[in-house]
């Protein structure tokens, strides 16, 4: 993983003294919370309903055990024992003191972490796929180019007050695992057809909240060395002509969309053609020392398949069921990658207390080469493991209440923090999707369910990615009292493609029976071995939407347990 250099270090500590001095005038009454806002969100706290809130960046979603274990430091003193992981890859804090929040920050330094740019109106922490660098369908690790672009991106003088905020993707792989369609800018790693080349595929215009829409693809192929003089191109025809008169309409999506994405790729050309390349570009040298960083671990040679695991299996029925929903291949003979639900039956979606923080950071560093990453579906991951650790591993991660066998299916669900924390939420999310993972808490219902995506937002804004879900749930408020409405077909994927709603929106309370009678739907259309939304995709929403509206009309049987 990428270690900073002299600069990185300096540059985040300039950072921390700079923002301490502005925190203490915060205080002393020199700064008043106007003057400040515009401080503080560059420096990642956000002013919540009950507390400050403070997110930290996790780039590309790699961190290694001592990270964690500060990250576990900082829950325990600064705040209420645990931390938040989010759709972006980062960690929120959600309970600091404004008058503790330097400290914080001079503690992330030291085990180079920072919260910058992860809010404000500028290119955000740049997210990636999971399975980055261990995964059979990838062309090249996609970490190394995120990398590249966070290190162009901060504090860029064009960059750090765009006309709204700016979210980047980037995966290696023929199978989008980062979300890339639904960001502002996202960008897929891939060989030209006929020559073999490794270049990117550039996808502009995505993004969810208000006006959800999918990314236009603008260049199909962008030889390797040309990258930043082409995203530097794109940013500043978004920068130069993105609204900034309605906050609503100032996303690059919104600019796309109005003017055409043909439109929009010809004023990139022109831009691009404008720009001197080799002195935006980076130089061959830098991309060898940044790639560097993200060589493979020192693998063993080992068989491709561990006996030893497979003995283990056969005597443990819940380590079976760990392996079965919960691994992923690894490229390495030998090897597995694990996902780490932080998704326990009634817990609370991406929340980690401080004392799993540690023991996680503990059996990354015994297990994983010292690796571990944040995915995007707010679980971690151990990309490493040994098939023939993996009894070890399960057997500490059971003892953490960490070994939830659930990763992809109904109760794996995707929740912002809504109206528990947030300010700008009109409904809760979390108690939601509690009632919700307890309805299907039953294993074996789980499995013959399948692989089910369930996302929750608490308001527009869609941090819960509700739009893309197979199942979105949106959380609003109407005369008063909480209402959800519910999305259907919503897929993240390659095949990117946004929900559409079931009815008229309806209460907490009956949002559980509304999943089952989805679900008792999907039990009744698909065929063998059809996955929920292959089904969704095949039928279209009317057999969903009988459903779904004959339980809300109150008819007797429907919705109830398959």
């Amino acid at each position: 993983m990428y270690r900073y250099d002299e600069f990185d270090a300096e540059f985040v500590r300039q950072r921390v003294a700079e923002f301490s001095e502005q925190v203490g005038r915060r205080l002393d009454g020199s700064l008043t919370e106007d003057e400040f806002k515009p401080l503080r969100l560059k420096n990642g706290l956000y002013l919540q309903l009950h507390a400050y809130m403070l997110r930290v960046a996790v780039p590309y979603g790699t961190l290694n055990g001592r990270q964690l274990r500060q990250l576990a430091l900082i829950a325990e003193r600064f705040d209420k024992g645990y931390a938040h992981f989010t759709t972006r890859q980062n960690l929120q804090f959600n309970w600091p003191k404004l008058k503790d929040v330097p400290e914080i920050l001079g503690l992330l330094a030291d085990v180079e972490m920072h919260c910058i740019q992860t809010s404000g109106n500028c290119i955000r922490n740049v997210t990636s796929d999971q399975f980055a660098g261990v995964a059979a369908d990838e062309v090249e690790d996609p970490r190394i180019t995120a990398e590249l672009i966070r290190q162009w991106s901060s504090l860029h003088p064009e960059f750090s007050w765009l006309p709204r905020k700016f979210k980047v993707a980037v995966t290696g792989a023929e199978h989008d695992r980062a979300a890339i369609k639904v960001h502002d800018l996202g960008i897929r790693i891939l060989r030209h057809p006929q020559t073999g080349e490794t270049g990117y595929e550039i996808v502009v215009g995505g993004g969810l909240g208000r006006t959800p829409m999918i990314g236009k693809v603008i260049r199909e192929f962008l030889p390797k060395d040309e990258l930043l003089a082409y995203l530097e191109a794109v940013m500043r025809v978004y920068n130069a002509e993105g609204r900034r008169d309605n906050k609503y309409k100032a996303r690059v999506k919104i600019l796309v969309h109005e003017i055409g994405t043909d439109e929009f790729r010809a004023r990139v050309e022109a831009e691009y053609a404008e720009l001197d390349g080799p002195t935006v570009n980076a130089p061959r040298e830098e991309l060898e020392r940044i790639g560097a960083y993200f060589a493979p671990p020192a693998y063993e040679v080992l068989p491709e398949r561990s006996e030893r695991l497979e003995a283990a299996r056969r005597t443990d029925a819940g380590l079976d069921l760990f392996v079965r929903q919960n691994s992923f291949p690894h490229r390495q003979p030998g090897y597995i990658v694990l996902t780490v639900s932080l998704k326990p039956i009634a817990g609370v979606p991406g929340d980690m207390s401080d004392a799993q923080m540690r023991t996680f950071a503990d059996i990354a560093e015994r297990y994983s080469f010292d690796e571990l990453r944040v995915s995007h579906a707010q679980n971690l991951v151990l990309p490493h493991v040994r098939q023939d650790d993996v009894p070890e591993v399960y057997a500490a991660l059971e003892k953490a209440g960490l070994a939830t066998a659930n990763a992809g299916l109904v109760t794996d669900i995707i929740a912002c923090p809504g109206l528990d924390y947030c300010a700008l939420a009109t409904a809760r999310s979390i108690p939601i999707a509690q009632e919700i993972s307890k309805t299907f808490a039953a294993p074996e219902r789980q499995q013959a369910i399948g692989p089910l995506q369930i996302k929750i937002s608490g308001c527009i804004n869609a941090c819960g990615h509700h739009h893309v879900g197979h199942i979105g749930i949106l959380g609003l408020e109407k005369s008063g009292k909480e209402n959800y409405q519910i999305t259907l077909g919503g897929d993240a994927t390659e095949n990117a493609a946004l929900g559409e709603r079931l009815g008229p929106g309806i209460d907490a309370d009956q949002v559980p029976g509304a999943i089952e009678a989805i679900v008792d739907a999907y039990f009744n259309e698909r065929h063998e071995g059809e996955e929920f939304i292959a089904t969704v995709k095949r039928t279209g929403l009317d057999p969903f939407k009988r459903r779904f509206q004959a339980y809300v009309a109150g008819e007797a049987g429907v919705g109830e347990a398959a």
